[in-house]
């Protein structure tokens, strides 16, 4: 029973913040800011060949900042007085790319002033990273809004790398998302974690490429490679078992499943607001 109250808490904390959404669509910025999404896959490109584990820190940053109050950039924000901001927080402290999104925030704002909002740049960014991966390409949602709150506490609301399945299972649904997105995000989170962040979270990783966008952490967690309980959760249930060995057998159906798992869930929304600086509230 005790474990139940949390994830009540939960779930009642997510519906509250991210039932407040913007309606997203494809074209929000055709006639308002149309190069924005180029803007940002010039910055994200030029940052990455400079340092190959920039597309893995942007992915898992636009995960994190979803997965709490709906994809609305209070990743970004920085700690401001007593407040400690989730960027600061114990599961954050091996990101290292914000200065990325501010560089992009830069470039689009020199456009388009006022116009696109941080959550939308970190959301296109995430993209842009799996693509320059080797990864699939997607029309990412636009017209997140920006949040004005942003907690170290409610970090403890991600899923974590000891998590059970039935414990996983819970944390994805109470965002709307399904089993097979579970297995899609949380494996590929997983795959491109680069070694450094790796050793300091698990110990050393067997995955023989590990900054390249594939199948081949799914491969792992079938060869019992896997250094994280979570990921060999995958292999308790029959259902999450076949998910795995398909997405370790088809790059494909994985490359697939991913994109449609990402544009779910970043989806969520919960912002009211497009900041002028990413690290700021207006």
């Amino acid at each position: 029973m005790a474990y139940f109250v949390p994830l009540l808490n939960t779930f009642l904390f997510f519906s509250i913040y991210c039932s407040q959404g913007n309606a997203l669509s494809s074209n929000y910025y055709a006639k308002t800011c149309p190069q924005a999404e180029d803007v940002v896959m010039k910055v994200v490109k030029e940052e990455a060949q400079k340092d190959r584990t920039v597309p893995a820190t942007l992915l898992r940053m636009h995960f994190h900042d979803c997965f709490l109050r709906g994809c609305d950039a209070s990743i970004l924000l920085s700690s401001k007085g007593k407040n400690t901001a989730e960027k600061d927080a114990p599961p954050n402290g091996s990101m290292h790319g914000f200065y990325v999104i501010d560089g992009a925030k830069r470039a689009v704002e020199a456009k388009c002033p006022g116009v696109v909002s941080c959550a939308d740049i970190l959301a296109f960014a995430a993209r842009d990273a799996v693509v320059l991966s080797g990864g699939p390409r997607w029309d990412v949602p636009k017209g997140r809004k920006d949040g004005r709150i942003s907690r170290a506490s409610e970090t403890t609301l991600l899923p974590k790398p000891t998590f059970n399945i039935s414990q996983l299972q819970q944390s994805f649904h109470q965002r709307g998302l399904s089993i097979d997105d579970m297995v899609a995000l949380l494996a590929s989170l997983k795959g491109v974690c680069p070694l450094k962040n790796r050793a300091k979270n698990a110990g050393m990783s067997n995955d023989p490429s590990p900054t390249t966008f594939d199948n081949s952490h799914f491969r792992l967690i079938l060869q019992k490679k896997s250094l994280l309980s979570s990921d060999h959760a995958l292999l308790t249930t029959p259902r999450t078992k076949r998910l795995v060995y398909r997405f370790a057998t088809s790059k494909a159906a994985f490359h697939k499943a991913f994109s449609n798992s990402m544009i779910k869930m970043s989806s969520l929304t919960g912002g009211q607001e497009v900041r002028k600086d990413c690290r700021v509230v207006n």
